[in-house]
């Protein structure tokens, strides 16, 4: 294609991996259409700010970003910012006034119009707000320009029917909309001839995928159809499958199998309770019991022995007492957890949970968190040392020093997880590895080479 334009672009993105996708996306839709893309904003004509508004720090986050990017418009080349995402879609037309320094904002409903945007043919309109469930989920070729080397986040669904009372995705994303098998997988036999060598699975609500589709269709389904493009059947796949951002509500029993069978999907289990004091979950909107979560977690690890769970919760959750807090506590020390992230409950006028009473003072929730991370770092502790003395596959990532390599296990996700480093000369980044395990840390494992006899 003949490029439209010589304008540099350089593009900041904020928040979770589904957002990182959306930067990616628009990214591909810029190149695709001449633009240039610059690492430096110094050298860029134009600015984007892809933003998270998930929580209030997020929020601040985000604002940060584009004060600081501001000063590019005097110093540097910059004659255009625009801010997309979460942000302009949570605060709307109120936000113009109060970032006067930005061009444009775009809400996560205008994706598919970031060319326009960068092109000025919404000058003067301030704040473009499409509606986030017209927007096209991607057809089946999805022109990217990802970030990460060996690794795509492939987002299957976008949005969120379930209202938890603490979330706001539903109101920035839309209800939940899957995209079709057959989308998910051309994207992903783009990205495995492009040299991927995961493909992580990613939505609001990844196992709730496709049961609003006609015909409807499962996660199982889809993991189905993707073991067949990564190597299904060798001992050591050739590329991994990852699915994160699961639901306690929405997994079932053949969706656990079918992870648990093909060696190419990583028995990894991203499953976010949020809690486990039966009246804080029917307060948050979440339709389980703590006596529900531990038979979901006991059937994973019966079906997946050798399976990581990985969860989140939150603290200081309106109406959370000493009491809840220690039953969470416990819960966390009954199910053994070998990832946990623990957040503070933040607040908002435009939550529902705003309107409970007796909200939790932040010097009580971050004691909360401290604790509970405390137990944390020594069950993770524990959990990594069964690692030692195992013979492991490893995706070798970057070399930070001759003879080091830093990598992951199928039980450590990217960016999120604990890494692997390997002692061992002359390896290639975005190699598959097998290494003996010789030691644990807090969160990381340390690997060799096994000798041959």
């Amino acid at each position: 294609m003949k490029p439209a334009t010589n304008k540099q672009i350089h593009l900041v993105s904020l928040g979770c991996a589904r957002n990182q996708v959306d930067s990616e996306v628009m990214l591909g839709q810029l190149a695709r259409s001449g633009f240039r893309l610059a690492t430096d904003p110094a050298q860029a004509d134009v600015i984007i700010v892809n933003t998270c508004s998930f929580i209030e720090a997020a929020i601040n986050e985000s604002i940060d970003h584009i004060l600081e990017l501001t000063r590019y418009k005097t110093e540097g080349r910059c004659r255009r910012l625009i801010v997309t995402g979460c942000l302009p879609e949570r605060f709307r037309e109120e936000i113009v006034a109060t970032l006067p320094e930005v061009d444009l904002f775009l809400g996560t409903g205008g994706y598919d119009q970031i060319v326009a945007a960068v092109k000025g043919q919404y000058d003067g309109s301030g704040c473009l707000l499409p509606d986030p469930d017209a927007i096209s989920l991607g057809g089946e070729r999805v022109t990217r320009q990802r970030s990460l080397q060996h690794s795509a986040y492939l987002k299957i669904a976008e949005g969120c029917s379930k209202h938890c009372t603490y979330c706001i995705i539903p109101k920035l994303r839309g209800r939940h909309k899957s995209r079709t098998i057959e989308a998910i997988t051309a994207e992903a036999e783009a990205l495995l001839a492009d040299g991927v060598k995961e493909l992580v699975l990613v939505a609001q609500d990844t196992t709730a995928y496709g049961r609003e589709l006609n015909p409807a269709v499962e996660l199982s389904d889809l993991l189905e159809r993707l073991t067949g493009l990564t190597g299904q059947g060798f001992d050591t796949p050739q590329t991994w499958i990852r699915v994160l951002y699961g639901h306690p509500e929405s997994i079932d029993e053949r969706t656990i199998r079918t992870m648990a069978e093909h060696t190419s999907i990583c028995s990894y289990f991203d499953m976010p309770i949020q809690h486990a004091s039966s009246g804080i979950l029917k307060k948050m909107g979440r339709h389980y019991s703590a006596d529900d979560l531990l038979r979901l977690f006991e059937k994973i690890r019966t079906i997946a022995p050798e399976a990581a769970l990985r969860t989140t919760a939150i603290v200081g959750f309106p109406g959370e007492t000493d009491r809840d807090f220690q039953q969470l506590y416990d819960f966390v020390g009954a199910v053994r957890f070998e990832h946990l992230g623990v957040f503070n409950y933040s607040d908002a006028d435009d939550l529902p949970s705003h309107q409970l009473p007796d909200h939790v003072a932040a010097k009580v929730a971050q004691k909360r968190r401290d604790r509970l991370m405390r137990r944390q770092v020594a069950i993770a502790s524990e959990q990594n040392s069964k690692q030692i003395g195992k013979v492991v596959q490893i995706l070798i990532e970057e070399c930070p020093e001759k003879n080091l390599y830093v990598g992951r296990t199928a039980l450590q996700a990217p960016e999120v997880d604990g890494i692997t480093y390997v002692h061992a000369a002359r390896l290639t980044e975005g190699e598959f590895i097998q290494a003996r395990i010789t030691d644990a840390l807090e969160y990381d494992l340390i690997g060799e080479i096994p000798c041959k006899t």
